[in-house]
């Protein structure tokens, strides 16, 4: 939930939430997915970010930690930040083990999970925030993507769009930007809240709101230096124009 009490650039930007039994999507959900160490997390805690993502068990891209450090810090984090498990398994029993292993408010498919396995996760964890991940082509066809939503709605509880890289065979984390117009059409249509990403960068997020009006936005290396850390000013940059976004779509 955005609190726009605060648009000041000299403290941390305002995304509070009301926690409950299970993540809402009701209001605007920023996520700020892949983070290194504790360090950059209390930077990224100073910035205002209150939803923050692990992405592991990567089929292509590296991960920025064991599964054993990521869990040291998510038990650090303050209660009211969301954790999310990014991951591509596809059994709900492993998903389930691996979410409470971590102690994550949610989790992020990525993987090409059976719809069977999605519902035998939301009866062995209905308290879990189910996020699926629909992966944006070149050839992307809408109505091929609406099916897969309905068909899935049941079972999740939002969807996040994310950037095919056609070189490397990766599904997210790809720093691409991919057709903005399927995003519109698809948020539309939606039967669930929909978290734009791909590509997302404090120079674009707030065009990427007030064109596609999502549920949330997700960034990752968008908010990244040289070095593959997250830049603390890049990180404020991009919460600051996420922040307008939301309210000029109010």
């Amino acid at each position: 939930m955005l609190d726009s009490s605060s648009n000041s650039r000299d403290g941390p930007v305002h995304f509070t939430k009301i926690m409950s039994k299970k993540i809402s999507f009701h209001e605007p959900f920023v996520q700020i997915a892949g983070v290194i160490d504790w360090l950059e997390a209390e930077m990224l805690l100073a910035a205002g970010c209150t939803c923050l993502g692990f992405p592991l068990r990567l089929p292509v891209n590296q991960t920025d930690h064991s599964e054993e450090e990521a869990r040291d810090i998510i038990c650090r984090l303050p209660a009211a930040v969301v954790s999310v498990l990014i991951c591509y398994e596809q059994q709900a029993t492993e998903i389930a083990r691996f979410a409470d292993y971590l102690g994550v408010a949610a989790v992020q498919l990525h993987g090409d999970i059976e719809l069977a396995e999605l519902a035998a996760l939301r009866r062995c964890r209905p308290d879990l925030a189910v996020i699926k991940s629909l992966i944006v082509r070149a050839d992307a066809e809408i109505q091929g993507f609406v099916t897969r939503m309905h068909t899935q709605s049941p079972y999740v509880d939002a969807f996040i769009l994310d950037s095919y890289n056609s070189v490397t065979g990766a599904t997210g984390a790809t720093g691409l930007v991919h057709d903005w117009s399927v995003s519109r059409a698809l948020v539309r249509q939606s039967p669930r809240p929909v978290i734009m990403a791909g590509g997302l960068t404090p120079a674009n997020v707030e065009q990427a709101i007030t064109t596609i009006r999502p549920a949330g936005v997700d960034a990752h290396t968008g908010v990244e230096g040289t070095d593959g850390r997250k830049d603390p000013a890049l990180v404020r940059g991009f919460l600051l124009s996420v922040q307008a976004g939301f309210q000029a779509i109010r």
